[in-house]
C-alpha cells in the first residue's frame, strides 16, 4: 500500500484527505491511501517518514511550511526561492521538499485578473504570504505585505487607511484567519473603503465563504476563495508523488 498523507498542527480545517480519498475511489487507484498525521512540532518530522512504511509523499500545512525545510534532504528551485515547502517526495529514503501553492494560486487567480488590479496587499508573512509574493514577482504585480506588527517593508493593519486601500486592488489573504473553526473573525481590514474596484482573493478554503470574502461582498468587491487552489495544487502533488 502507498501512504501519502498531510501534517500540520491542528488539521480540523484540512479538505486533503476528502479529496484525496475520492480521488482514489473515482480513479480506481486501489493501492492508495491517504492520512492525517498531527504534528504540533515539526522535530516529529524524521521519525514520521522512518516509521510509516510505504510513505511516498506528503502535504505541508500550517505551521511548518518553513519549518520543515532544515529537516529535507533537497529542495527544489521554485520551493527554495519562494521559502516555504507544502508537498514533500519520500524516494530511495531521501526527501525532497516542493511548492505546488505557486501554480495552484496561479492557475486560480490569473484568469479572475483585470488590468486595474495593478497592486496588490498581501495579508500574512507565512508561508503561504511567500507563495503569493513569488507569484506577484511572476506576473508583474507590485505588492506589500501586512501584518499585526509593522516592520521594514510590512504594513501593520493599524496603518491602513482609505489611500492605501484605493491604491491596492487586489487584497490576497494569506494568514489563516477567518479558518475554520475562527470563521467569525476577519483580517483587520478597513473594509469601508472597499470598493467594486478591489478583488478580494483569500487563501482559505474552509468555510467556502468567509467572513472577509463576505464584507468584500458587500461592498461591491469581486471575490474567490482559495477552493481552486488547492484542487490545482494537489494535482500537481499528486503528479510529483507519481512521477
Amino acid at each position: 500500500m502507498r501512504t501519502f498523507g498531510l501534517i500540520g498542527y491542528p488539521l480540523s480545517h484540512s479538505f486533503s484527505q476528502k479529496y484525496f480519498t475520492e480521488k482514489f475511489e473515482k480513479e480506481n487507484i486501489a493501492d492508495a491511501e491517504y492520512r492525517l498525521f498531527s504534528l504540533e512540532n515539526i522535530s516529529g518530522f524524521n521519525d514520521l517518514v522512518k516509521n510509516i512504511p510505504g510513505l511516498i509523499g506528503l502535504n505541508v500545512t500550517i505551521p511548518h511550511k518553513e519549518s520543515v525545510i532544515p529537516l529535507l534532504d533537497e529542495l527544489d528551485k521554485t520551493a527554495k526561492e519562494v521559502g516555504a515547502v507544502n508537498c514533500i517526495l519520500i524516494k530511495n529514503g531521501k526527501t525532497q521538499g516542493f511548492n505546488t501553492d505557486v501554480i495552484g494560486f496561479r492557475q486560480s487567480l490569473k484568469p479572475f485578473l483585470e488590468t486595474r488590479h495593478e497592486r496588490a496587499l498581501i495579508l500574512g508573512t507565512g508561508g503561504a504570504a511567500k507563495a503569493a509574493a513569488y507569484v506577484m514577482k511572476q506576473i508583474g504585480i507590485p505588492f506589500t505585505f501586512v501584518s499585526r506588527k509593522q516592520r521594514e517593508g510590512v504594513l501593520s493593519y493599524s496603518q491602513l487607511n482609505r489611500e492605501i486601500i484605493a491604491a491596492h486592488p487586489l487584497i490576497i489573504n494569506a494568514s489563516p484567519c477567518g479558518m475554520y473553526p475562527s470563521i467569525n473573525e476577519a483580517p483587520a481590514l478597513p473594509y469601508e473603503h472597499i470598493t467594486e474596484a478591489h478583488f478580494l482573493y483569500d487563501m482559505v478554503y474552509n468555510p467556502e465563504e468567509t467572513l472577509f470574502l463576505k464584507k468584500g461582498k458587500e461592498k461591491g468587491a469581486l471575490t474567490l476563495n482559495g477552493l481552486s487552489m488547492l484542487y490545482e495544487q494537489a494535482e500537481e502533488a499528486w503528479g510529483l508523488w507519481n512521477k
